[in-house]
């Protein structure tokens, strides 16, 4: 049975007439290639997005902005989570998930959330927790920064409090938005740096503060943010702090909680080699659906066609929903359509998937938010108003497609949708 009641097989959306949809965004006061909320939707706007999904870490309270911006903008609004979580089993083996750097860390994404309505106590509590950590972790690594800068012959006076402040004034948000992250913080020790000394006076004192020669050219500022957190905030390296992510079993309940569907962000080719959790992309979607886990996104400016290709046929072919998106996480402003790491499109076949996963997710936020069944429910279980995941996949992707059509033509029906 369709989702509106309706018997019979539900098309699934093809590749005419599919918007241009980006279902990975983070936007200001998380660290941002954009100025503002404003500035992301309108390049969305510009660049032909109809879809857009926002995926911040910590605070959500930007998401009202958000959603007026792409009411006006007559983008339809998309509500995610970012999430970093450890599992110990996989910490003690060493495994290394879909972060290359660090063995048993998990990201993990929540889709379609409802961020307009009263979190439960539990969320609360676990986004605190999460909130706390990182924040007490840039309270020590900031003078870590000051002092081995200051030592090198640049003397800052940067503070945790400063910074944040400076965030929360670019971004146009109160202070307590802003939860600093590594990027953050590189990037204002780097603007002091270019601040305070000439192109041709930066390496000796780059030089100095990483213990050796910079790679990064003097005059880029975001090689040089780059540079400074992998040669400085980086584990075994001067500025270190060890993170505190909360469990995946707690990350896992938090996106739950906040009505989301759990996701898979798949890194894949994005680590060479490829994380060991995520090869092949058949054992991957399988161990993602042991997680509890019936979606999966990619950000395929990571990634070679073909590896896009493999892992998206592979997650689609287990009952797995696929999404795509860009992050806009660095500085560095890269066109809002996902595209692979050599500039092309995903192939029709991928992106009609990709689709699909985008309208899937719309029909579950908007069920949500009245309250009614999802794709997933606070369980994480799939729905269970379908014989299988076939069905429900494509009921749930028509509906989506329904919502999409009815509000991208007219601004004013979206808040209908995101609210």
């Amino acid at each position: 049975m369709d989702l509106d009641g309706r018997h019979g097989a539900a098309a699934g959306p093809g590749t005419a007439g599919r918007p241009l949809a980006n279902t990975h965004v983070h936007v200001p006061p998380n660290f941002s290639a954009f100025d503002d909320v404003e500035d992301a939707v309108s390049a969305a706007a510009a660049e032909g997005v109809q879809v857009m999904g926002v995926s911040n870490f910590h605070d959500h309270r930007i998401y009202r902005r958000f959603a007026d911006a792409a009411v006006a903008a007559g983008i339809m609004p998309l509500f995610g989570v970012e999430l970093i979580s450890v599992d110990d089993g996989l910490l003690a083996s060493a495994t290394k998930v879909n972060d290359p750097g660090n063995p048993g860390r998990i990201y993990l994404c929540g889709k379609g959330a409802s961020p307009f309505q009263p979190r439960t106590a539990t969320a609360e509590a676990l986004m605190s927790r999460a909130r706390a950590a990182d924040a007490d972790r840039m309270r020590r690594m900031v003078p870590l920064l000051r002092d081995r800068f200051a030592e090198a012959g640049l003397r800052t006076g940067l503070t945790v409090e400063g910074i944040a402040e400076d965030v929360a004034e670019r971004a146009g948000v109160p202070r307590d938005w802003v939860v600093l992250q590594e990027r953050h913080v590189a990037q204002a020790f780097q603007e002091a740096l270019f601040l305070v000394l000439a192109p041709d006076r930066r390496a000796p004192v780059l030089e100095r503060a990483f213990g050796g020669a910079s790679g990064a050219p003097v005059e880029d500022a975001v090689a040089v943010q780059g540079e400074i957190r992998a040669r400085l905030m980086k584990a075994g390296r001067p500025a270190f702090v060890p993170e505190s992510p909360v469990s995946f079993a707690d990350a896992h309940r938090l996106v739950l909680e906040l009505d989301a569907i759990p996701c898979y962000p798949t890194l894949a080719d994005g680590a060479s080699p490829i994380c060991g959790w995520e090869t092949p992309p058949e054992t991957l979607a399988q161990r993602v659906l042991a997680r509890g886990l019936h979606a999966a996104e990619l950000i395929p400016i990571r990634n070679r066609p073909e590896v896009v290709d493999a892992y998206v046929t592979a997650f689609r072919a287990a009952g797995i929903i696929v999404t795509a998106g860009t992050e806009h996480n660095t500085s560095q402003r890269i066109p809002m359509e996902p595209l692979c790491v050599d500039g092309s499109r995903p192939s029709d076949a991928v992106r009609d998937i990709f689709w699909e996963g985008t309208c899937v997710v719309a029909a579950h936020q908007w069920l949500r938010a009245r309250g009614q069944p999802g794709f997933t429910d606070r369980s994480g279980r799939p729905n269970d108003a379908f014989p299988d995941a076939e069905t429900r996949i494509r009921s749930f992707a028509e509906r989506g497609a329904e919502l999409i059509a009815a509000t991208i033509p007219a601004a004013g029906a979206v808040g209908a949708v995101a609210r």
